[in-house]
């Protein structure tokens, strides 16, 4: 799918979209706790589509009655022989243990990028758990068998911290004695803390995090549980897509973003402080945060935490006087795309010159950003930093496969031209 970015100005008041990090998170909760859980304010992208179907797939009926409600119950207990968890790398790395509790052979396939993306972890770390693992080469599709059983086992937490939550829950709804997972090298250590977070607000046993270098399951319920017999849970506006909103007034705005917490555990919401580092015009009001153009410097950020922010945070730099340094390179390789290479090559035809050396990513803004032909690699944040940079290019902007936005945020385009953004869409149609 084609779209035309048009340089534009944006003015108004936009909501961020639902979490899909929350709601997939909710969603597996609410599967385990074999309560009537109502998640609302769901979000409808891709990935958030591929999580419940996966729990329907699991067992579980969960349905959407209206649109800012799901509807989770336990359901028949009857277990497809085969999961598609779509291209969702969360997904995957959350649901196979909760898949792997099961005692009979099941096949995990998916699609797109998430084809070739590793899975060793599961080939080295369930066996340890008595379950059979058998993959195509430490890829997709795996064959598991269990059940699950959980025992003392250390792993590794440096190519993402997804793996570690697919752990946490499938231990926390296996009815575990006193065990731990201790964990070398953990990244994204917000995202623990979302996972956590949703665990407890599902009644679910929450185990004791020590430094995030163990975590400990005690023996007993969890020290808070939910008695409540219908468990209602708000899905949390989202840090990472309000990201592109908010470089987004930063470049062309005024615009005003709602629905973002502040005191969420959410990692991507160190935009905030980064827009403040680059001297944006943001103000932080009671309604939501307020964001216009001013002249805006560069900035130093380590992203190793926070990796899904480095596309936003290009598209800002661009703009941004002076060489940026964003850290933590090494987080990008598998993602939809490996995004320091891809960003390195889109931004290039921008006239943006962007460096990788090792983990370090250095990009010379401010200077004329062009309006060029680029391709999105179907890479959601990729397509949507592309659009935001192209702004207040000069020239028009072509951009391929846009529709790879369904991904995480299949209203971003409407949203922008909501704004007053000139976007030239096939057909007219605003939601790709």
């Amino acid at each position: 799918m084609k779209v035309t970015i048009h340089p534009s100005s944006l003015k108004g008041i936009i909501e961020a979209p639902a979490s899909k990090s929350s709601m997939q998170r909710a969603l597996a909760a609410a599967f385990i706790s074999k309560k009537t859980c109502h998640l609302i304010n769901p979000g409808h992208s891709r990935d958030e589509q591929a999580a419940l179907n996966i729990i329907r797939s699991l067992g579980a009926k969960a349905e959407m009655p209206e649109n800012d409600l799901v509807i989770v119950e336990k359901g028949n207990g009857q277990v497809n022989d085969e999961i598609n968890c779509g291209e969702s790398g969360l997904s995957i790395r959350m649901f196979v243990p909760l898949v792997a509790l099961n005692n009979r052979s099941i096949t995990v396939t998916g699609e797109g990028s998430l084809l070739n993306r590793p899975m060793d972890f599961f080939d080295t770390v369930l066996p340890q758990l008595g379950v059979s693992v058998m993959s195509n080469n430490g890829k997709l599709p795996l064959v598991i068998k269990g059940p699950l059983q959980p025992k003392n086992i250390e792993i590794d937490g440096s190519l993402s911290s997804q793996f570690l939550t697919g752990l946490l829950m499938a231990y926390a709804a296996s009815d575990t004695p006193a065990v731990s997972i201790k964990v070398r090298d953990l990244k994204s250590k917000p995202y623990i803390d979302l996972t956590l977070d949703v665990m407890k607000q599902f009644g679910l046993r929450v185990p004791e995090n020590r430094n995030y270098e163990e975590f400990i399951f005690h023996k007993g319920p969890s020290p808070l549980p939910n008695s409540e017999a219908v468990i209602n849970y708000k899905v949390e506006s989202d840090w990472s897509s309000g990201a592109f909103l908010l470089v987004a007034g930063a470049i062309a705005g005024p615009v005003t973003v709602r629905g973002l917490d502040l005191n969420s555990v959410q990692a991507d919401k160190a935009i905030v402080d980064i827009l403040m580092s680059a001297n944006a015009g943001i103000a932080i009001e009671a309604k939501g945060i307020k964001i216009h153009p001013a002249t805006m410097k560069a900035f130093d950020f380590d992203a190793t935490d926070c990796p899904d922010l480095f596309p936003p945070l290009v598209a800002l730099a661009a703009y941004c006087k002076g060489e940026t340094t964003i850290r933590g390179v090494g987080r990008l390789t598998h993602k939809e795309s490996n995004r320091a290479i891809t960003l390195q090559e889109e931004f290039g035809k921008m006239g943006v010159k962007i460096d990788l050396a090792h983990d370090v990513m250095t990009i010379q803004g401010g200077n004329e950003v062009k309006g060029a032909k680029l391709h999105s690699h179907k890479d959601h944040r990729i397509a949507m930093a592309c659009a935001v940079a192209a702004l207040k290019a000069t020239g028009d902007t072509v951009l391929e496969d846009a529709g790879a936005v369904k991904k995480s945020y299949p209203d971003f385009f409407s949203d922008l031209i909501s704004l007053g953004a000139s976007v030239s869409l096939p057909y007219q149609q605003f939601n790709l």
